[in-house]
């Protein structure tokens, strides 16, 4: 994709070489403006664990020439089991089942296609993190200090974009400290891609395993193995990081037998050094912007895993914000306030979905299993009845999943 601005285009910084950076950047170039991305990693990263990916962030990712490079890998059939650790399977509903879901892939397919679709003329910068920033009414100066040598320089931006994930530098350095704006939902994941099929499935067919307080998902994908999740409560965030994952997920699954399947994927993880180990945790803000500096994808708004709406926001999110640039050139603060302004009941409504899906994927208690119980019998009843099903399409949030956020 090739766009041009003049050179008297302003400034934007990017931290970030993720979805959502990588997609600020495009919806930026594309809007008039010279991003210039940074990234800590010394090197763009690739793997990771499965995401879905709604209409939302599909029609998104399309104006912004990102959906040419992605497939959708879900199964034809989608098969989903629910399973005990013994093997007893019955038939199960899947994350990919709901109606008018989400196309499944991998991070990196979609991390790759955003960076394919990237103009060949902005900047990246590996190995580069800030270290300040300092606003005032003409631009944004930013203390930037490369990793390799340690050297550091100054720049002056016309906007500062932090996408740079839910531990977000920007927002501690423009907003201030984490724990004013991190929401923990005291829970834990391990995510990961499989090698090769889990013993007791075969390509495409996925499993869930449901304990109170703990659980274990398999996600299938028609063309390659399955990534799994591991998800548990815990009372203490903190001391989870000081075990390593494998080993902190024997002691929570324990001390009973694994069982095979939960074997098999526990021993890649120990094997493995792509993986995500982390807490469940929501950032929630009055406002995702201050003078020039704002944030977009889990630094602004974090829906969790459990809301499976991460990637399709950011993408969304972006692809809004380079609208209301174009809508409102030469009006930074307008433009930044229009986008808040359209973006926050769509946030809002996928960030409660994070918090009440927990319960369909990890339920805790004895009333939250039986709540589970009834929506998977639900469920089953909805796929069974071609009306219900269209009923539940056309549901507010089935609606807020699949709209058009910078349509005009």
């Amino acid at each position: 994709m090739t766009t041009t601005s003049p050179k008297s285009s302003p400034r934007a910084l990017i931290v970030g070489l993720g979805i959502s950076g990588i997609s600020t950047a495009i919806a930026l170039r594309k809007a008039g403006w010279t991003p210039v991305i940074i990234e800590k990693a010394a090197t763009r990263r690739g793997g990771g664990y499965f995401i879905g990916m709604f209409g939302s962030g599909r029609i998104a990712a399309d104006r912004l020439g990102i959906l040419k490079g992605l497939h959708n890998r879900i199964p034809s059939p989608s098969v989903n089991y629910e399973v005990d650790r013994s093997g007893r399977r019955r038939p199960g509903m899947g994350f990919a089942d709901l109606p008018n879901g989400p196309w499944m892939m991998m991070r990196g397919d979609v991390e790759r296609a955003a960076f394919d679709a990237l103009p060949e003329d902005v900047e990246v910068r590996y190995a580069t993190v800030p270290e300040a920033i300092e606003q005032d009414g003409e631009g944004v100066t930013v203390t930037l200090r490369n990793t390799a040598d340690h050297s550091t320089h100054s720049e002056r931006f016309d906007l500062v974009v932090g996408a740079d994930g839910l531990r977000s530098t920007v927002r501690r350095l423009a907003f201030g400290a984490p724990e004013k704006y991190l929401h923990r939902l005291n829970y834990m994941i391990a995510a990961f891609a499989l090698p090769e099929d889990l013993p007791g499935l075969t390509r495409g067919e996925g499993a869930i395993l449901v304990e109170p307080g703990r659980s274990f998902w398999v996600f299938p994908f028609a063309d390659r193995p399955s990534t799994v999740l591991f998800s548990y409560r815990t009372d203490d965030v903190d001391a989870e990081f000081a075990t390593p994952a494998a080993r902190r997920i024997r002691e929570v699954y324990g001390p009973e037998p694994l069982g095979e399947m939960m074997e098999a994927a526990v021993r890649v993880l120990e094997s493995s050094d792509e993986y995500l180990f982390d807490s469940v945790e929501q950032a929630r803000l009055d406002r995702w912007h201050r003078g020039r500096v704002v944030l977009v994808g889990d630094a602004a708004w974090c829906p969790t895993l459990y809301s499976g709406m991460g990637a399709t926001s950011g993408i969304a999110g972006a692809d809004l914000l380079g609208a209301m640039l174009r809508r409102h050139p030469g009006d930074l603060e307008q433009a930044l306030t229009s986008w808040e302004q359209k973006l926050r009941p769509y946030v809002d409504a996928h960030q409660k979905s994070g918090v009440s899906n927990r319960v369909g994927f990890t339920p805790t208690t004895r009333a939250e299993r039986v709540r589970r119980a009834l929506l998977m019998r639900f469920r089953r009843v909805v796929f069974g009845s071609p009306a219900l099903y269209r009923l539940i399409a056309r549901s507010k949030q089935m609606r807020l999943r699949n709209e058009d956020l910078a349509a005009a």
